[in-house]
């Protein structure tokens, strides 16, 4: 719980679970979130063993990251909490009418 809670982090894997992404890309893809606080929540990730980071080039430098296999047993429980607040958006519309 401590890792998922994390702020940005479901976000993150969640848009990882597709395939490796730049870190640009990801950073667009996270419109709100500061690089810096995309950095440090993709470094504790990577520690978790739930993203693998790789270099392609050192110059100009570039770098994707993507789900490990561990990561993608996340996925589904993410998957879970979004099918859920989905429903309760439609719950809650539903309730208000």
């Amino acid at each position: 719980m401590r890792i998922l809670g994390g702020k940005w982090t479901g976000s993150i894997l969640w848009h990882l679970r597709d395939g490796p992404v730049r870190f640009n890309a990801l950073a667009r893809q996270l419109d709100g979130a500061s690089k810096k606080m995309i950095t440090e929540r993709l470094k504790e990730l990577e520690q978790a063993n739930l993203v693998r980071r790789e270099v392609l080039s050192t110059k100009p430098i570039a770098v994707t990251y993507e789900v490990t296999e561990f990561g993608r047993s996340a996925l589904g429980i993410l998957a879970s909490l979004k099918d859920w607040a989905e429903s309760l958006e439609d719950w809650s519309k539903t309730a208000g009418a």
